[in-house]
């Protein structure tokens, strides 16, 4: 008996308090699958209003009927109104059918709740919700192949980021190159220095022994090559900047020294002039010339070294 009391009470006092309504976002003569629609009611007057209570939908919609947003709500009254001190209020929640059918809305139940006493309204749900999929046209339609991206051309200002990428690259990795190359030759060229000068002479004038040097387009290579070789022998054994000299000025320098033999000194300043001529005349040696070069750069190398340590063998018996 006491809850049939219970029940018949809570009948009465939830208050009709008109029609909910339900808009569609889209605009069209149809209800279609996605199409997203405002559920919601209206409420006048809410002056005197303190909070409402409102029922969680997310618990009735479901994969066929998505809940999209929750409960928003936003003032709709005049300025009118407003300026008379009446506040009209919306509030609604935003669904969408993605299941071709029928859809029936539940009334919205919201309790109000004011300073004197709290009230349960009902708004009536609208009529039945069609949704219908987009009719294809059987007679007329035409099944496509699925096309791809289109493409644009590319400008000059998307490509020229990566045009400087790229040159910076390549500057980094020819940078690096240099670095590993001058590193390489200095190693090379202290452990060279490491031997005594005469080693590294003979060494180098070693690799010039073949006849196929003397051939006319070979000559340039084998005279700057044996000459070099004497050039830098004479730079480490004698002290004097021989690579950075003119033939001229490196036999002027060479005329007093005691190691030289006056026929040794004139065959060996005709070997450099010869070389002068084939390196920056176009001169071409005869096979004469080119025979006795290398023989007289090995005699020139091991004489002055046996000179060297007869110098050194004096001083010892000297001391």
């Amino acid at each position: 008996m006491m809850l049939t009391i219970l029940i018949l009470s809570a009948l009465l006092s939830i208050t009709p308090a008109g029609q909910a309504f339900l808009r569609p976002l889209q605009q069209r003569d149809s209800v279609l699958i996605a199409d997203q629609f405002q559920y919601g009611f209206r409420l006048e007057d809410t002056k005197d209003v303190e909070g409402l209570t409102l029922r969680d939908f997310s618990q009735i919609c479901n994969d066929t009927l998505v809940l999209v947003r929750g409960w928003q709500t936003d003032t709709v009254s005049t300025k009118k109104q407003l300026k008379a001190g009446r506040i009209d209020v919306e509030w609604w929640i935003t669904v969408a059918p993605f299941v071709e059918g029928k859809y029936e809305f539940p009334d919205i139940y919201v309790i109000k709740h004011t300073v004197e006493s709290s009230d349960t309204l009902c708004f009536k749900a609208p009529d039945i919700l069609e949704v219908k999929t987009m009719p294809v046209d059987t007679a007329t339609f035409v099944p496509h192949d699925i096309k791809g991206q289109i493409t644009y051309p590319v400008t000059l200002k998307e490509v020229l980021p990566y045009m400087g990428g790229v040159a910076a690259g390549l500057w980094i990795i020819t940078a690096i190159i240099v670095v590993i190359v001058a590193v390489s030759k200095r190693k090379k060229i202290e452990e060279e220095r490491k031997d005594p000068p005469h080693i590294v002479a003979l060494r180098e004038l070693d690799k010039y022994r073949s006849d196929k040097y003397w051939a006319p387009d070979k000559q340039k290579i084998f005279y700057s090559g044996i000459t070099g070789a004497v050039k830098e022998y004479i730079d480490r054994r004698f002290e004097i900047d021989a690579p950075e000299m003119t033939t001229v000025e490196l036999f002027e320098a060479l005329k007093d020294r005691s190691e030289l033999t006056p026929e040794l000194y004139e065959k060996l300043k005709g070997l450099f002039e010869t070389a002068d001529f084939v390196k920056f005349a176009k001169y071409v040696a005869d096979d004469t010339q080119n025979a006795e070069a290398l023989p007289l750069c090995v005699r020139f190398v091991t004489t002055t070294y046996q000179a060297e340590i007869e110098e050194e063998a004096q001083e010892k018996d000297v001391l």
